[in-house]
């Protein structure tokens, strides 16, 4: 038996995919006799979905195909992976998805700073509570409700860290069409005050008529008799 353990751990390499069978699940993940030797899925490793419990994803009995993680021959360890060997929803978003476009989902959750949509199995994307709507929101309720299917705007795809931003605020060009901006600098000052010059009395010419005048006045004055 301990021959056969000491074999099985000497042939395996991270990165190999093997076939086992699931022989326990614990809290923690599931077990998988390899042959003799016993591997461990964690439960981050069962599936690229969230799972509360690996009984959401395989069951005793179960035949599985996995990817060697890590071995630790010393302790007599290995780890295994069972998302690895499946499609990563992920990565298909990621090529198939431009900032700027529209992407349909529903709302998963909803958190004090906004709120989840899965755009597709195993991806979640989040519109921050800044992004809900124009206006200024309080609470992600006041918009959008657990369930409810929304059409949001892509506004950034983080690969590396695998994070979807949404918006449900129109775009700016949507926005402007709608009336929303506020009129132009020179359309609020600078037609006024071109009609108020065009409209103002000439004062000089008001002045220099009083100015002309008195000094009429004065001619007429005898001032040898003075």
């Amino acid at each position: 038996r301990k021959e056969e353990r000491e074999r099985i751990l000497t042939s395996l390499e991270e990165g190999m995919i093997v076939k086992g069978t699931v022989s326990n699940l614990v809290d923690f993940g599931a077990f998988v006799d390899l042959d003799g030797i016993d591997g461990l899925i964690h439960i981050s490793e069962l599936s690229w979905n969230h799972v509360d419990h690996p009984s959401e994803v395989v069951e005793v009995g179960e035949e599985v195909e996995v990817k060697v993680l890590e071995v630790d021959r010393e302790r007599e360890r290995i780890s295994l992976g069972l998302k690895q060997t499946r499609r990563d929803p992920w990565q298909e978003i990621v090529e198939r998805v431009k900032v700027g476009e529209t992407i349909k989902g529903r709302v998963t959750k909803l958190v004090s700073f906004g709120a989840f949509v899965e755009v597709a199995e195993g991806v979640e994307g989040l519109i921050h509570i800044s992004e809900l709507a124009d206006h200024h929101v309080e609470t992600p309720d006041e918009i959008v409700r657990s369930g409810d299917e929304v059409e949001a705007r892509i506004i950034d795809v983080d690969a590396r860290r695998r994070r979807l931003s949404l918006s449900l605020r129109p775009k700016r060009e949507e926005r402007e069409e709608r009336g929303d901006r506020p009129p132009r600098r020179e359309e609020r000052s600078e037609r006024p005050r071109r009609e108020e010059r065009s409209e103002r009395p000439d004062r000089s010419r008001e002045g220099g008529g009083l100015r002309t005048g008195a000094f009429d006045a004065l001619s007429d004055l005898d001032l040898e008799e003075k």
